[in-house]
């Protein structure tokens, strides 16, 4: 459960956290997006900014989400979701787009999350040993490969435990790699010693921030 003033607190959707992901995206940047929230991020460009989206599967130069009439069933992302090719878009063999990732030709990867450390560590593909996931997929390539590892996901989990912590307990996907997090109330840079608040939500204090963050938040 929540605190009360937490719980109060109007938190960031999924499509506003997206959107504040895709504004700092720069201009010209190779991006992937890891399935689930990241993936909203296509949807969110900054209208007349170039980001070019790369997906495992082979796609690079893909676009947001189409409309539910324009929906090519032949199109689809990692995630096996609909998108859409922008102008200059390629079609890849698989070998070469992980070719892509593995010659850390991407400048960002955006992963989603169970939980990160304030090292850096991520933890992102089972919840335990038993786990059904059969196996981490593209995402250890991904996380190492990327020049760059943001996460996005909930601050905490539906019961209220914090995914920010001290060492992750659930299986590792990559050790070090994830240099920003996006949640619903902050967004953070992880900072030796700590994690560098660099925005909270409207009407939370990083008092309030800090009882459901299991690590230091440094301001």
């Amino acid at each position: 459960m929540l605190p009360a003033q937490i719980a109060a607190v109007r938190p960031l959707s999924r499509d506003q956290m997206a959107a504040r992901a895709a504004a700092d995206i720069p201009e010209g940047w190779y991006v992937n997006l890891g399935i689930g929230i990241p993936t909203l991020i296509a949807n969110h460009v900054p209208q007349g900014r170039e980001v070019i989206f790369q997906s495992e599967n082979g796609l690079l130069g893909f676009g947001p989400a189409p409309e539910a009439d324009k929906i090519d069933p032949f199109v689809i992302n990692a995630g096996k979701q609909h998108v859409t090719l922008l102008k200059g878009a390629a079609l890849l063999h698989q070998a070469d787009s992980f070719a892509m990732i593995r010659g850390r030709h991407l400048d960002l990867c955006v992963l989603g999350a169970f939980q990160v450390a304030v090292n850096g560590d991520i933890a992102n593909w089972a919840t335990s040993n038993n786990d059904a996931a059969p196996a981490v997929g593209g995402a250890m390539d991904l996380a190492l490969g990327a020049r760059r590892v943001w996460v996005m996901m909930e601050h905490t989990t539906k019961d209220g435990a914090p995914r920010l912590v001290e060492a992750c307990t659930y299986p590792l996907t990559a050790i070090g790699v994830v240099s920003r997090v996006y949640t619903n109330f902050a967004v953070m840079n992880v900072i030796p010693g700590g994690f560098r608040l660099v925005e909270i939500v409207e009407g939370l204090t990083l008092h309030e921030l800090q009882k459901v963050t299991a690590a230091p938040i440094l301001a």
